[in-house]
């Protein structure tokens, strides 16, 4: 039996869309007032979804205590009340888009996670805006 574990978190972060390659007109006309060079900042909804088979001695998929510490090792504690663009690593050169910060929450959990498991990560920005990372 296939079954889908889901535990919600939060953190919240600072960035900036740019590319350091363009001019801050051409940012501008990009990524609109994303691109504002203070920053500007958003509260992140995270969902982190594990399947796989349900073991049959303890009849966890995954012991949530554990994907609750993975996440607050990995996500929160790395990234929260971060500016993304300035301290942390992966976004030195990466434009820290939220598919990009999907992509490095899943790469992060993937590390901590038995390959047994496919992992999803669902990143919401805004109540309305968000993105689907399955690892593919």
């Amino acid at each position: 039996m296939i079954i889908k574990a889901c535990r919600k978190a939060h953190f919240n972060a600072a960035h900036r869309l740019y590319r350091k390659d363009w001019s801050d007109d051409k940012n501008f006309e990009v990524f609109g007032k994303c691109s504002n060079p203070k920053y500007h900042g958003h509260n992140y909804e995270l969902i982190v979804a594990v399947e796989g088979e349900i073991d049959p001695e303890t009849g966890y998929l995954i012991d949530l205590k554990i994907l609750k510490e993975y996440i607050k090792t990995e996500v929160e504690d790395y990234l929260d009340h971060k500016n993304l663009n300035e301290e942390v690593e992966e976004f030195i050169d990466l434009n820290p888009t939220v598919e990009h910060i999907a992509t490095v929450i899943w790469n992060r959990l993937r590390k901590k996670i038995s390959p047994k498991f496919d992992l999803e990560i669902t990143l919401y920005e805004t109540p309305r805006n968000f993105v689907i990372y399955k690892g593919k």
